[in-house]
């Protein structure tokens, strides 16, 4: 702690700006202790507030627009990308998604609030469409507001800032060695509720190679797109799908009990897929399986293929 005061004394705005400007690039390096110590550090002779001000909001755009970018020129696949290297991936896509049809561009606001989701926003107000003008007066509002909070926490407190700064710096190691802990307990916390929550998921998933059996058998798998609206709009749905919608029992209440039912998603490990054939095994649709590798997998294996429907405009097939 007191290397990093020192190091605010010695180089100011620019630590400011390196730190926020990694922490919104993605990495776990909290930044808000250092917009909190420099405004502490303002108050009593530092870097003017607004000169910090400025440089944490000119960090936050730099970042938002770089990832704003992104997500308009590679859509999806930057999304899956950043969701996968989070701490908890199987969340990731469904949370920023509801947050996103809510809120829309909006949500951009009080996005860095939010943990994980203020870096997957921007990527996916870009892969949405969002207009640069409407992206780049939410993502001002959003770095400001963000930032103006955390500098002036530690504007109004510095005197108790102060007080805090001075039993850390004579912890010395022992300070640092106590929040390591913390954010080992912290990762190992997110680790173990993932497992626990795979495993909640956990039910037998059908292969796109024991798809093509069934077609091949005659069957007529009934295909169900269990995807949020929002992902709905990043990629369409396989050809004929019914979409669940938020009532998967809705959508398959007309058909008989003893039909193929594929469920399929695009999210990690198929979590929502899972849970909506969980959701029909329990009204008895026990041949509702989700599909293993979700929508990209079908891509793959049958974009060059036609996919026809039943005449049933309430029931689809893959052939």
């Amino acid at each position: 702690m007191a290397n990093l005061i020192s190091l605010l004394q010695e180089y100011g705005v620019l630590i400011v700006f390196v730190v926020v400007l990694v922490e919104q690039m993605g990495l776990p390096i909290p930044a808000y202790p250092v917009l909190i110590v420099a405004g502490a550090l303002a108050m009593d002779g530092g870097t003017p507030l607004p000169g910090v001000l400025a440089v944490a909001l000119l960090a936050c755009m730099i970042s938002d627009f770089f990832w704003f970018r992104a997500g308009r020129h590679y859509g999806k696949r930057i999304l899956k990308l950043l969701c996968r290297i989070s701490l908890s991936p199987d969340y990731c896509v469904s949370q920023t998604e509801d947050n996103f049809r809510k809120w829309g561009p909006k949500s951009m606001i009080v996005a860095k609030f939010i943990p994980g989701f203020n870096t997957i926003a921007p990527p996916m107000a870009g892969a949405l469409g969002t207009g640069i003008p409407t992206f780049l007066s939410f993502s001002v509002l959003g770095g400001l507001l963000w930032s103006l909070t955390g500098i002036s926490i530690g504007a109004y407190f510095h005197s108790d800032v102060d007080q805090v700064l001075g039993i850390l710096e004579t912890m010395g190691s022992t300070a640092l060695m106590v929040l390591g802990s913390l954010l080992v307990l912290f990762i190992l916390y997110k680790y173990v509720e993932r497992k626990r929550f795979q495993k909640a998921m956990q039910t037998e998933r059908i292969s796109i190679d024991q798809l093509r059996e069934l077609l091949d058998e005659g069957h007529d798998p009934v295909m169900v797109d269990a995807r949020s609206t929002t992902a709905q709009m990043l990629e369409p749905a396989i050809p004929g799908a019914l979409l669940v919608n938020g009532d998967p029992l809705g959508v398959v209440s007309a058909l008989p009990k003893n039909r193929h039912i594929i469920v399929y998603c695009s999210c990690p490990n198929d979590v929502t897929a899972a849970n909506v054939a969980k959701q029909l095994h329990a009204h008895g649709y026990k041949l509702a399986r989700p599909l293993h590798g979700g929508l990209d997998a079908w891509n793959l294996a049958f974009r060059a293929e036609p996919l026809t429907s039943d005449s049933d405009p309430d029931t689809a097939k893959v052939s």
